[in-house]
């Protein structure tokens, strides 16, 4: 017996298409109107009618849609899943229209990465919390001095004392903050951060190849986190003031990794080799530990600049020693949450994904776990582990 074939006349419509998804589905995948046409066998006039609501695809052309860009035919056909509130200004490290493009595709996956962990913070417990807010004491700039004491407070608040940290990363999960590594294909993402209502959210490269430049980025977005949630998104677009909130940002992660009260006493030699035992016990990059050298005062500016002589030297600049021994950070807290919610029969893997109406790579980028965990042909293999 043959197969019965349904063709959809061309003049029906896909019933309930987003035109906003559409275009957030399209920016993620860094295509402009043009080039998804083309994908898609359609003109770029159908495809700006499709996004300013105009008119709707109809289900053949929706799901070259789906496919082109990797999404589910039901994410184009719901409303908007809840977030925590409104998304606050996004620290990007530059602005531009030679970094638009890149921004957009970002902001999207913030916006996504916010529904994900909504969708499991209505569902398992999340940390409190619990990140100190600060401001100028005049104007908009922060003394260096306040940086430091501000970093200081944010340790003392969560009872590290002045040692070095063990897992930067596991430590800001601890207090509230949603973290995951996202990489996007052919574009240098070294991490961005933002609030979504009183949540703060980092997102980091997972194709950052050094441990810890990794911890140092992670550091820095807390920084934005803790200083500059006052800041407005315009603001940023001023190459003076986002020249300024990223130098104050690098050095509250200066200060944060280490600490003027104790880092500098181990400081025993400005011979570059020094570094190296220093970078293993406090898992900073030997770059990084120069230039805090250079805040702090511990050498002065003719040792400083011999010692990035001997970095060039030997090219450092670009890979250090321990870069392929020290292993890097990774999120946990949505990766927990999804292991329980599957292990304890309250979901399952395959019904998650078909919540979120997003694809399963996004979903298992979002909470650290294979692609698999989410494909039912396959998930009996992966077995997870709740630590």
């Amino acid at each position: 017996m043959g197969r019965n074939v349904v063709n959809f006349p061309s003049r029906i419509a896909f019933r309930g298409f987003s035109p906003s998804k559409l275009k957030d589905a399209r920016c993620a995948r860094l295509l402009n109107q043009t080039e998804l046409a083309t994908a898609v066998e359609v003109s770029r006039q159908a495809i700006s009618a499709f996004e300013s609501g105009e008119k709707s695809p109809d289900p053949a052309t929706a799901g070259r849609i789906a496919d082109a860009l990797a999404q589910p035919l039901s994410y184009f056909a719901t409303d908007e899943l809840p977030t925590f509130g409104e998304t606050g200004t996004r620290f990007h490290r530059a602005y531009g229209a030679e970094t638009k493009r890149r921004n957009s595709a970002c902001d999207v996956m913030g916006k996504w990465f916010v529904q994900a962990a909504r969708y499991f913070f209505e569902r398992v417990s999340f940390p409190q919390v619990r990140v100190p807010s600060a401001a100028p004491i005049n104007g908009d700039i922060y003394e260096d001095d306040e940086i430091e004491d501000i970093a200081m407070e944010c340790r003392r608040a969560w009872g590290l004392g002045v040692g070095p940290i063990s897992n930067v990363v596991g430590l800001l999960e601890t207090n509230g903050i949603a973290i995951c590594r996202y990489e996007m294909t052919g574009e240098k993402i070294e991490a961005f951060s933002f609030w979504n209502g009183d949540r703060p959210f980092i997102i980091l490269s997972s194709d950052k190849s050094s441990a810890v430049r990794s911890r140092f980025d992670a550091a820095h977005e807390l920084g934005h986190i803790v200083l500059h949630r006052w800041v407005g998104q315009e603001e940023l677009e001023d190459p003076k003031v986002l020249k300024r909130v990223e130098a104050e940002a690098n050095r509250f992660a200066g200060a944060f990794l280490l600490p003027a009260k104790s880092f500098p006493v181990e400081v025993y030699s400005p011979r570059l080799d020094a570094f190296v035992e220093l970078k293993r016990r406090w898992k900073v990059a030997i770059q990084a530990m120069v230039y805090r050298c250079k805040d702090l005062g511990v050498f002065d500016e003719a040792q400083i600049t011999n010692l990035y002589k001997q970095i060039s030297f030997r090219k450092w600049r670009t890979k250090e020693p321990l870069d392929d021994t020290l292993a890097l950070e990774r999120p946990s807290l949505l990766k927990r949450a999804v292991e329980l919610l599957v292990s304890s029969g309250k979901s399952a893997a395959d019904e998650i994904v078909s919540d979120l109406r997003l694809s399963a790579s996004v979903i298992a980028a979002f909470c650290a776990v294979p692609v698999e965990f989410f494909l039912p042909a396959t998930r009996p293999e992966f077995n997870p582990v709740l630590k």
